[in-house]
């Protein structure tokens, strides 16, 4: 256990900003704390009390550098359902009695559930689920603000009855208070783009307090905040003997899931986003400790707050020292600052927590999973839409579940490829992907990219069943990424490879490592390794089945074999290599690279040059590109004359530059003559199937080339 762990080796050119972010989360955790502290059916004096001892408890021993605890809307929406399903009156003797005690079970279950080490959880929770949760909490909370805007109170509940609320709010809209809320936050969205460094909402916060002064904005309808007694809170017993006990408990265990799930995602979200990293069980142990604090008060449950910890990196706070001072702070303004709080605005406060709020809406992250990843879209979307609709426990874990699912839908469906060899190459090579790899003859190798287990062991036999021809005499399995064996599968091997034995077939398991073997020992199917049917590698397989080398390969001719075994390695694969790292982008990544070199082409003389040394040296990534490559590299220059410079696109210089690139063109040409005569033949197949491409890919600039090349022939 780790205490006021973010202070250790504080630097004294922290304390301005640390001090007055504190400043600022006091002021706006006036009106937030206040609102929600009503929500949970208690009187809004106590969220202010709510701001003190908790929020010092949790900076004691939290740590994230940043995060900000204090009264927030789940947990105390909680507790004011628990209320409202007992029928107790909000703010009477019972309510008062009642919901601190949900506080103090919250605490007692944070606590269990730190020695327990439940912080593990999070690592179960993807990004998609961790931002559509915080993203769902983020709009929830804006609309529980908005019938504030318009001049009622707050809302609460989910979608449904936040959509009433708001609703209801329309139908006695106060159109000067809509003005005032929105000019606000107006002015604080173009202040935080045009001088983010200065505290604009420090600046409304004065300014609402100035026109309830001078403009008595109160006497046309504004609402103002409760006026709040001075004093400091008193110390609350535990009401064992006034509540249900296991009610309490069961709330309290339920606040506290969700205060731990909320917190430590959105802890880990800031965490991660600010490069800095966090104990996760020592924040739950925070956590209890706060909530035990907010019970000792009379107050309600409280949680991590998104919104505050927002402001708090927008003001630029480094350590927990925003905390001390925000609890510091609180302590100073219920001892002698109360009557300030009854000139606040609501709609000046709530524009400030609503600015906050936008910033914590990741729907960027949801834009960009809709364009890389479909599952995981869908993911965040039912994890946002979970919360805004069912609430935070709920979004959780429908968000839980559907990353599961992911996981399974992943594992069911991994990456997988037949390989075979490259003549002249060391090591096995996808089919699929290497223009000039070959099968062996007879054998089928096979490469499976996940571990084997009931869900996709089906898929992987079926592969290799569909894959054998009538001549195929060994089977290989490269299992270099199988880690695990489920006692299903374990039985679907030692039935394949008796089956395989029956039809004459030499079955193997190669590339995976001992642990497997291992397993396959525990699961019973150890005699799988006696009959020698496990191997180290696919070589040592190919060994033992009688294969020697050189391999015969499928479909290859001694021609064939003499062709490519002459072709140097970075011309033979250069391409290959460029089409695997970008895949259905490599066309786009080529042009990119054809711009990039045209646009360090100024003269004449750089023309030059790239005849004499070609364009690679003018990359600065991906200089290796073979001889074939090259030639289209230089080909597809030819379709972008036109974006070169205006000194160079006149019509008397576009001779000049297509001579020169030609003249590349026969350099490579000349040099494979020289060095790799047999390599020709497919030089020219390269560029007549290259033509056929580039016409599809951009007729236009295929057709005005061509007009060019006609010109400058005729004109010879």
């Amino acid at each position: 256990m780790k205490l006021c762990s973010t202070l250790k080796d504080y630097k004294k050119e922290y304390l301005p900003k640390d001090i007055f972010s504190g400043i600022i989360m006091a002021a706006v955790s006036i009106p937030i704390s206040m609102g929600y502290a009503e929500v949970s059916g208690l009187p809004a004096v106590y969220g202010l009390y709510g701001s003190v001892f908790p929020i010092l408890v949790f900076a004691l021993f939290s740590t994230s550098p940043q995060f900000i605890f204090g009264v927030d809307a789940a947990p105390a929406a909680i507790a004011g359902a628990a209320l409202a399903s007992l029928g107790i009156t909000a703010g009477s003797p019972e309510a008062m009695a009642y919901v601190p005690m949900i506080a103090l079970f919250s605490g007692l279950w944070l606590l269990l559930f730190y020695f327990l080490k439940a912080g593990r959880m999070v690592d179960f929770i993807s990004t998609p689920v961790m931002g559509g949760f915080i993203s769902g909490i983020a709009v929830t909370i804006i609309m529980m603000q908005i019938p504030k805007i318009l001049g009622s109170g707050s809302g609460s509940g989910e979608l449904l009855e936040l959509v009433e609320h708001i609703v209801e709010a329309c139908r006695d809209i106060n159109w000067l208070s809509v003005l005032l809320g929105v000019t606000s936050l107006a002015v604080i969205l173009i202040g935080r783009r045009f001088v983010p460094k200065f505290p604009m909402a420090l600046g409304i916060m004065s300014a609402g307090v100035l026109l309830t002064c001078f403009c008595h904005v109160d006497q046309y309808g504004i609402r103002l905040l409760a006026d709040v007694e001075p004093g400091m809170p008193g110390l609350v017993l535990p009401a064992w003997d006034q509540v249900d006990i296991s009610q309490a408990a069961g709330r309290g265990l339920m606040a506290a899931v969700v205060i731990m799930a909320e917190t430590l995602l959105s802890e880990n979200n800031f965490a991660f986003r600010n490069g800095y990293k966090i104990d996760d069980n020592q924040e739950i142990l925070a956590c209890a400790a706060g909530n035990i604090a907010a019970s000792l008060v009379g107050c309600c449950p409280v949680n991590g707050s998104i919104s505050r910890t927002s402001m708090n990196e927008q003001y630029g706070g480094k350590t927990q020292m925003v905390s001390f001072t925000a609890g510091i702070a609180m302590i100073l303004l219920l001892l002698f600052g109360t009557g300030f709080i009854g000139y606040l605005p609501v709609p000046v406060l709530t524009a400030i927590v609503i600015s906050a709020l936008m910033n914590v809406v990741e729907f960027d992250l949801a834009k960009r999973l809709y364009k890389v990843s479909r599952n995981e879209f869908y993911i965040f979307v039912a994890a946002f839409l979970g919360v805004l609709m069912m609430g935070t426990i709920y979004g959780v874990i429908i968000g839980i579940i559907l990353s599961f699912v992911a996981v399974i839908i992943r594992a069911t469906n991994p990456p997988r490829a037949f390989l075979g060899m490259i003549p002249g190459r060391d090591g096995f090579y996808d089919l699929s992907k290497n223009h000039y790899a070959y099968e062996l003859e007879h054998v089928v190798i096979y490469q499976f990219s996940e571990s084997l287990f009931f869900a996709n062991i089906k898929m992987f036999q079926e592969d290799i069943e569909k894959s054998i021809k009538k001549d195929t005499k060994v089977v290989i399995v490269d299992a270099g990424a199988v880690t695990s064996i489920d006692i299903t599968a374990a039985d679907r091997l030692q039935m394949m490879a008796a089956n395989f034995e029956k039809r004459g077939i030499r079955f193997y398991i190669t590339e995976h490592m001992e642990s497997v073997n291992v397993q396959m020992r525990k699961l019973g199917i150890g005699k799988l390794i006696e009959k020698g049917h496990v191997r180290r590698t696919i070589t040592a397989a190919l060994h033992d089945a009688g294969m020697k080398e050189p391999y015969p390969l499928k479909g290859l001719d001694e021609r064939k074999r003499q062709v490519i075994m002459s072709i140097p390695a970075e011309a033979e694969n250069s391409l290959e290599e460029f089409a695997w790292a970008f895949g259905e982008d490599t066309v786009a990544q080529i042009e990119l690279r054809v711009q990039h070199v045209l646009k360090n082409i100024h003269d004449i003389a750089d023309l030059e040059e790239l005849a004499e040394h070609g364009p690679m040296k003018r990359l600065e990534t991906w200089k290796s590109l073979g001889a074939i490559d090259e030639d289209e590299f230089l080909r597809r220059m030819e379709l972008h004359m036109d974006e070169l410079p205006d000194n160079l696109t006149q019509e008397d210089n576009r001779a000049i530059i297509l001579e020169l690139i030609e003249k590349r063109r026969r350099i490579i040409l000349e040099q494979l003559q020289h060095e790799h005569p047999e390599v020709l033949e497919h030089l020219e197949m390269s560029r007549r199937k290259l033509e056929l491409r580039l016409e599809k890919q951009n007729p236009e600039a295929a057709r005005r080339l061509h007009e060019w090349e006609e010109k400058i022939h005729l004109s010879r």
